[in-house]
């Protein structure tokens, strides 16, 4: 009787050591998040581009350099001049543009032509288009200064887009730098991986469900790059037959964009409004605006065929990961939404499978 205080105490005491050791190691947790958080959506993409292009760094390093480093650092040097000679060229060619059509404006030489009358018989949109291009024909000042107001807005949409794009790829070229050191020693972090994946879910669980993630990592990244490249052939070749200025440029902004998850769109239209402004509303130039637009969307079609390839788990899961993860996170949920999807798809149903067997035989004498 005299004991049953004591063990209270006891007890006591050492519920209240488990709850302040708990109480500090969340604030641990806590605070290590706070100062990890800026940099995470770095890590992030330093993560999926190691994973995406680790086979390459593999291939090169069993064949050509026979060194991780090196190959890790080729692969970094080479996908950073890709990417910059591109923008590079793109950035001249808008500012080589924009300073055209400024010193077009100061001289008063630009002149358009009057529309046909065949425009204003278009459906929907025939008379107002008709009438826009007849002012701009006959006063273009006096519609210049009508519209100013939105080319105001537009032009700072425009800067922020830019700006965005411009803080986008910093984030990128910084991601890829970590990923390369991430991929010079491959071997350790997969090792580790493997080992957190057992730690959390089990030693038979662990190393399924890391090669799960990678696998599904990498389907959605060939995927994303594999459709921007499809895409950026079919505009690109539409643009050199029609004979657009800038042909292989405009088609690797369509690549970069593709890339970025941005619509191709917002290269194609611009062209569709000046091959019309040039050539009119010709029949080749109706064809080349339908192609041109549907090229545009193919990414719509191609994703649902691409996305789920190579991955042990339904297609539909990894499409509605990727839309899912895009619309909630962004750019990086379109790699992290599979990813989850995927390995709780994969969980629940071990959990349904994994029947004790004494239910499982209670289950069967019943039938």
């Amino acid at each position: 009787m005299s004991q049953t205080p004591l063990s209270g105490r006891v007890l006591s005491r050492g519920m209240l050591d488990v709850l302040i050791r708990a109480g500090l190691i969340a604030v641990l947790v806590m605070f290590c998040f706070r100062i990890f958080r800026p940099f995470l959506d770095l890590m992030v993409w330093a993560m999926i581009l190691a994973v995406t292009l680790y086979p390459l760094q593999t291939w090169l390093t069993a064949r050509l350099l026979r060194s991780d480093g090196k190959a890790a650092t080729l692969i970094v040097v080479v996908v950073i001049t890709i990417i910059m000679v591109p923008t590079y060229l793109l950035g001249a060619a808008i500012a080589d543009s924009a300073e055209n059509v400024l010193a077009i404006a100061r001289t008063g030489e630009f002149n358009i032509p009057a529309p046909a009358d065949s425009v204003a018989a278009w459906p929907v949109i025939g008379q107002r288009v008709y009438d826009l291009w007849l002012q701009a024909s006959t006063d273009l000042t006096g519609l210049l200064q009508k519209v100013a107001p939105g080319f105001k807005d537009a032009g700072i949409a425009l800067l922020g887009t830019a700006g965005r794009f411009g803080a986008a790829l910093l984030v990128f070229f910084g991601a890829l730098i970590v990923a390369g050191i991430f991929m010079a020693y491959g071997e350790q972090g997969s090792h580790s991986a493997v080992q957190i994946a057992s730690r959390i879910s089990g030693p038979d669980r662990g190393p399924r469900i890391t090669a799960l993630c990678t696998a599904t990592i990498r389907a959605v990244a060939q995927g994303v790059v594999g459709i921007a490249f499809i895409q950026m052939l079919l505009i690109g070749v539409a643009f050199v037959v029609k004979g657009v200025p800038g042909a292989g440029l405009l088609a690797l902004a369509v690549l970069l964009l593709g890339i970025m998850q941005l619509p191709a769109t917002l290269v194609t239209i611009p062209v569709i409004v000046y091959v019309f402004a040039a050539d009119g509303a010709t029949i080749a130039s109706i064809v080349f605006a339908v192609y041109t637009f549907v090229a545009g969307l193919a990414d719509n079609v191609l994703k649902p065929l691409m996305l789920g390839r190579g991955v042990d788990v339904p297609m539909p899961v990894v499409l509605i990961g990727a839309i899912g993860g895009m619309v909630s996170g962004g750019v990086i949920g379109l790699f992290i939404g599979p990813v989850m999807l995927a390995v709780g798809y994969q969980l629940f149903w071990q959990w349904v499978k994994d029947v004790p067997p004494e239910i499982a035989s209670g289950g069967q004498a019943q039938m």
